[in-house]
């Protein structure tokens, strides 16, 4: 058997089932589309599920992919075994009733043996207890002795998730050897040591389950057959673990020279090892799809992953950010496989190293928040802290639970894991109750289900605005329906139509629909499962019906609006590029008749120079009248060409590129203007942060520029008017009348000022000696807290040393302060604890520094006894 390597594998088993007539599909993103079941795709099949439920309809019946799969639900323990990793690769045939077990089984076979090379007598299939049809294929049609094949029951060989499709499996076993075994006499298939590997899974989706464990039989029988690309390599290469398989190695052997560590030498050494070689695979994937670090969802599960790894690089001992540097040995092993990494390195390497710096900033909040906490158990007798507080130290700092458990026995301190565990199922449950409702596929559960999937729409809004179809499915909110009549609400579905629906960011066009006894308004256009386009809207007129033939007419002024907006944003893209960087990407974008919206990766708020340069580009481009070409070509020629493509977008096998000039080239099916000066003007309305790592740029073009400034114009008119200016002289008027209040406020405060001593009068014959410190506590009518405090400085400047306690009554609201000079302190007098100590006499409460202090109270009729008070507080206070 020769030694193949992880890329070899992955394009031996594609070629494989190409030649048995399979449709080789590239990976889909691991966002589910359409799916909120799941927050990353987790095996081969979960991508495919549309064309299980017959939904949509498959672009073939027999199709082949290798998926990139992320599985987290263990990830704690990820790095403690060398089992397993959050991150796979999952080969996978599938047939949408086309074939089944015969070929199936026929084909993992002759794959195994006869391609790969594997010893046919060192392989063991099983089968479930019950799938007698299996059983005789292995045994009368490939040959295998009855001995030889496992029947194990439910919990190992059905494969069912829920209701819905689901089936008995075969697997098969490879033997590695007894150098991979447990020694004991009774080894064999089924047993928990690694000498017995499951390297295939063959599902046999033929029973569907109705959720309450009763089964009938699937009309369409589907094959789903699923093998981890990693496991397959190590058997291939027989080796110990999918950490010494060729390409994990080589990522590997890179931690060990960055830590400067051998692997195999001590074991937490090879924990730490085993998780930064996987987190960053995961991490590098999930970027290179879009996902961004954050703190919900699957950018929560990247934060993780990215924060676990850069603590265990921490306790290798590897200094300064460095899982940018590694992730460049992962997209230089996977890259034959899957490309979309080396075009999306710059932005990969950038995610690495913000949240790198994130976490060390987190780590070290979180050390100080232990250490107080540490303080409170010293102080409480306690030794054990608190679930809760281990929890929010998880929840909110990022900090991992063997971290805080680590340092906590350091200090003969423990932590409550039961208390821990609580808050988080709390959490989690918390989080389940929130999910909608949803079928199986995990979508929100909607009329259009209900309609053939046979049923499509061809888009032909590209060169018409108008055109003739005919209706093929109606539908009110809750139905499908022959008919809709005046007034009714309804969707109209038909098979061509120049209606854009709202895709890639463009909204779906608005117009009429028209028939020889109806009419129809077009308030909205959607994309629909199964290629078709739902005219959303209300009968205004007359009836439609199933097959009439009707007129579709955009509206012409909205879609031209839109269509600007839309082509904006594409010199926006650019612009942005060159202003800010390379690492901008795409991350959402909206365009309608009246604005255009678009969400961008840059980790920092933009300079008011950096927009007016994105600006000025935009404006320059469009001055300069670039005509707008689109053109079809095949993915990899569009690539080539230099075309930006989207984020976490499925491209088919041709795809549309729109240029403007040779400034802009987009992987675009929006429809967009035949020459950018038609976009007349741009203007950026307001530029703000969407999520960490995520820009939003808001903007007008054409009339909507004009309309904004003439609304401005009209404002600056009025704002003048009402000062007794003109919009010329309007800065100068403002700097005089600003100039003007300035004087009057100053004055104002003089006048308050007399006020206060006027009311208070001579005081200083009120000034008390407490056991050796002057106190000067006195009442004074009518003076505002701003008042309070100047006639309290000036008091204390005549005072000398000693205290200055001042109350006032304003408004019906009860104003204190309290000043102690730096001898009355030195001799124990607080003005925070003094006024602590009467504010209660005035309904009230405050506190503040040793030297000033403030409250605020709503009963003035405790204002004579605050003030007697205060020389009882101030005597408790004054050392002996």
């Amino acid at each position: 058997m020769k030694n193949y390597g992880v890329n070899e594998l992955r394009k031996m088993f594609l070629e494989f089932f190409e030649s048995k007539d399979h449709l080789a599909m590239k990976s889909f993103s691991l966002v589910p589309h359409n799916d909120n079941s799941l927050l990353l795709i987790n095996s081969g099949m979960a991508p495919l599920k549309p064309y299980f439920t017959g939904q949509e309809i498959p672009p073939r019946r027999r199709v082949t992919t290798c998926q990139k799969c992320i599985r987290t639900g263990d990830i704690e323990n990820i790095g403690k075994t060398a089992r397993h990793g959050t991150f796979f690769e999952m080969l996978g045939n599938f047939s949408f009733g086309d074939y089944f077990k015969h070929e199936a089984i026929a084909w993992s076979w002759e794959f195994l043996t006869e391609v790969v090379g594997l010893d046919p007598d060192r392989l063991y299939p099983s089968v479930y207890q019950e799938d007698d049809e299996a059983f005789e294929i292995w045994n009368k049609e490939i040959g295998i002795a009855p001995e030889r094949i496992f029947r194990f029951g439910k919990e190992d060989n059905f494969w069912e998730h829920g209701s819905g499709p689901c089936g008995p499996c075969s697997e098969i076993y490879y033997d590695r050897g007894e150098k991979y075994g447990c020694g004991k006499p009774g080894c064999t298939v089924g047993c928990d040591c690694d000498r017995y590997m499951e390297v295939w899974n063959n599902v046999f989706s033929q029973f569907d389950n109705d959720g309450h464990g009763n089964y009938s039989e699937l009309k369409q029988k589907n094959i789903d057959t699923g093998m981890g690309l990693e496991r397959l390599a190590v058997v291939v290469q027989d080796v110990d673990s999918i950490f010494d398989v060729d390409t994990i190695r080589a990522l590997r052997d890179h931690v060990c020279a960055l830590a400067q560590k051998e692997y195999h030498v001590e074991h937490d050494w090879d924990v730490s090892i085993r998780i930064i070689t996987d987190h960053i695979r995961s991490a590098t994937f999930m970027i290179s799809d879009g996902i961004l670090p954050s703190n919900e969802g699957r950018g929560y599960v990247l934060r993780r992953i990215i924060r676990r790894a850069a603590r265990h690089g921490r306790l290798l001992g590897i200094e300064g950010e460095f899982l940018a540097n590694l992730s460049r040995t992962v997209i230089e092993g996977s890259k034959d496989g899957y490309p979309e990494l080396d075009e999306k390195k710059d932005f990969i390497f950038n995610v690495l190293t913000q949240e790198e710096n994130k976490f060390n900033k987190t780590i070290d909040q979180g050390l100080a928040i232990l250490n107080d906490l540490e303080e409170k158990m010293a102080q409480q007798g306690t030794s054990v802290l608190a679930g809760e507080d281990v929890f929010r130290l998880y929840d909110t700092y990022g900090f991992p639970l063997d971290l805080t458990k680590e340092i906590l026995e350091e200090k003969h301190f423990t932590i409550d894991e039961d208390g821990f565990n609580a808050a988080m199922t709390k959490q989690r449950e918390t989080a389940r109750k929130a999910r909608k409702a949803t079928n199986y596929m995990g979508a929100d559960i909607t009329v259009y289900e209900s309609i053939d999937p046979a049923i499509t729409s061809v888009f032909v809004g590209y060169d018409h605005l108008r055109y003739d179809s005919r209706i093929s499915a109606l539908t009110t909110d809750t139905e499908v329906v022959e008919a809709l009549t005046d007034g009714q609400n309804g969707t109209i579905i038909v098979d061509e139509t120049p209606f854009y629906a709202t895709m890639g960011g463009q909204e779906g066009d608005k117009g009429t629909i028209t028939c020889a006894g109806g009419a129809f308004v077009v308030e909205d256009t959607i994309k629909l499962k199964g290629g078709k386009v739902g005219h959303v809207g209300r009968v205004t007129g007359g009836m439609f019906k199933l097959g009439d033939s009707v007129t579709l007419q955009v509206d012409e002024a909205n879609r031209t609006k839109t269509c600007k907006n839309h082509s904006a944003t594409h010199l926006l893209q650019k612009a942005l590029r060159e202003v800010l960087g390379t690492h901008v990407e795409q991350q959402g974008s909206l365009n309608n008749a009246d604005h255009l919206r678009f969400d961008f990766s840059h980790f920092s708020a933009m300079t008011a120079e950096e927009l007016e340069a994105v600006e000025r580009i935009v404006n320059e481009k469009i001055a300069e009248n670039l005509p707008v070409e689109t053109k079809v070509m095949s993915i990899e020629e569009a690539k080539k060409s230099g075309a930006m493509a989207l984020f976490g977008e499925k491209y088919g096998d041709t795809v549309r590129v729109v240029c403007m000039g040779d400034y802009s080239k987009e992987f675009c099916g929006g429809t967009h203007i035949g020459n950018t000066g038609a976009i007349a003007a741009f203007k950026i309305l307001s530029e703000s942060g969407v999520a960490a790592g995520v820009r939003r740029i808001e903007a007008l073009t054409g009339q909507g520029v004009f309309d904004y400034y003439n609304d401005l114009e009209k404002k600056l008119e009025a704002a003048a008017k009402t000062v007794k200016a003109t919009p010329a002289t309007l800065q100068e008027k403002l700097e005089h009348l600003m100039a003007e209040m300035k004087a009057l406020q100053s004055e104002n405060e003089s006048l308050k000022s007399k006020a206060a001593k006027d009311a208070l009068g001579d005081v200083m014959n009120k000034v008390v000696e407490i056991k050796g410190v002057k106190l000067l506590a006195a009442n004074v009518a009518d003076v505002d807290m701003n008042g309070l405090r100047e006639l309290g400085d000036q008091l204390k400047e005549k005072l000398g040393e000693g205290v200055v306690v001042l109350s006032s009554v304003k408004d019906g609201k009860v104003n204190l302060i309290a000043m102690a000079t730096d001898d009355a302190m030195k001799s124990g007098a607080h003005a925070g604890n003094l006024i602590r100590g009467i504010a209660a006499l005035v309904g009230g409460g405050g506190g503040g520094r040793p030297n000033m202090a403030q409250a605020g109270g709503k009963n003035p009729e405790g204002v004579e006894k605050a003030i007697a008070e205060a020389a009882k507080v101030l005597e408790t206070q004054i050392k002996g």
